[in-house]
């Protein structure tokens, strides 16, 4: 692959890792309860160090070293209930639907673009971006799950 084009790419998935971050930060304004405000930063963090992740790897090459892949449940959450529209003082479960849909798309970017790219470095970092985006998934379906179904006293 040339040099330009794959700096294109990563040129793209730090742009999009950008756009994360602001949503997140947006999505922090608009919902009341300190715990979803805690883990939608959490969230961002996670994106700016994607970000600087991404840099690091345009400008320096990272080879096997960097983001590991681990496991991942997938529990669907995103995939059967639409994503409301933001707006604030929204309830934390909204904000957590919202953004494992966002989390969402993010994985079939990453996805997408790892399909078009031959086996090699790329397309395994590729590879690793997705499943980032999807462990974020997973965290805010299971933040959607304990916000929409609390747990009771009686378990």
């Amino acid at each position: 692959m040339e040099t330009r084009e794959f700096s294109a790419i990563i040129d793209l998935a730090i742009s999009k890792e950008e756009e994360a971050y602001d949503f997140y930060m947006e999505l922090v304004k608009m919902v009341d309860d300190r715990a979803a405000k805690d883990a939608l930063q959490v969230v961002a963090g996670e994106e700016k160090k994607h970000r600087e992740f991404l840099v690091n790897y345009r400008d320096k090459g990272y080879g096997d070293t960097g983001l590991r892949m681990t496991s991942v449940v997938d529990y669907k959450i995103a995939e059967h209930l639409e994503a409301p529209e933001p707006k604030t003082g929204m309830e934390s479960k909204d904000v957590f639907l919202i953004a494992a849909h966002r989390e969402k798309s993010s994985n079939e970017f990453y996805l997408g673009l790892a399909s078009i790219h031959p086996a090699g470095p790329t397309r395994d970092m590729l590879l690793t971006m997705a499943q980032e985006e999807l462990k974020h998934k997973e965290k805010m379906e299971y933040y959607y799950a304990n916000a929409a179904f609390p747990q009771t006293s009686g378990g």
